[in-house]
């Protein structure tokens, strides 16, 4: 955890272009990942879809490089996405509610069904946009457990917060 935080605090003393901010969870159990040991997830917002290049060049480079490279070595396994905030605003989440769309139920009906509940909860909903790893399509952020429709089958994870450090 301490290599993972001196990674987010060199990325955080000199930010590459386009990028906003990030933060680091672990939770325990996740079905998509072997071992059902401690893993972490780290968040990286940034401006755009080209901001992300640059984040990705720029996490390996400069004062970034040696936090980088010690916190890499300890990863194994790592199952990425990228996802795009929907629906309300980005805060620390201590909650992650994880689930799919189901089939049948246009996206509109979806966004306009979790808007209050998002709003309520002044959460954060995220939804995928490429395919990389096996993670459900949404993740819905909170401060709290939140009551998701029976139909969503949401598998609630509870946070503890990585970085910024607690």
């Amino acid at each position: 955890m301490r290599r993972q935080r001196a990674f987010h605090a060199a990325l955080a003393a000199t930010p590459p272009s386009g990028f906003r901010e990030s933060f680091s969870v672990a939770l325990t159990g996740v079905p998509w990942t072997t071992g059902g040991d401690d893993v972490y997830e780290d968040w990286y917002l940034v401006q755009d879809f080209a901001a992300l290049g640059i984040l990705n060049d720029a996490a390996v480079s400069a004062s970034r490089a040696v936090p980088h490279d010690a916190a890499a070595a300890l990863a194994s396994g790592g199952i990425g996405g990228l996802y795009r905030l929907r629906q309300g605003v980005v805060t620390q989440p201590r909650v992650a509610h994880w689930f799919s769309k189901p089939d049948g139920m246009p996206y509109r009906t979806l966004f306009a069904q979790l808007a209050p509940v998002v709003e309520q909860c002044d959460g954060a909903l995220w939804m995928r946009q490429l395919v990389l790893g096996p993670a459900p399509e949404f993740c819905l952020h909170s401060g709290t457990t939140v009551s998701l429709a029976a139909e969503l089958n949401p598998l609630v994870m509870p946070l503890r917060t990585v970085w910024p450090s607690p």
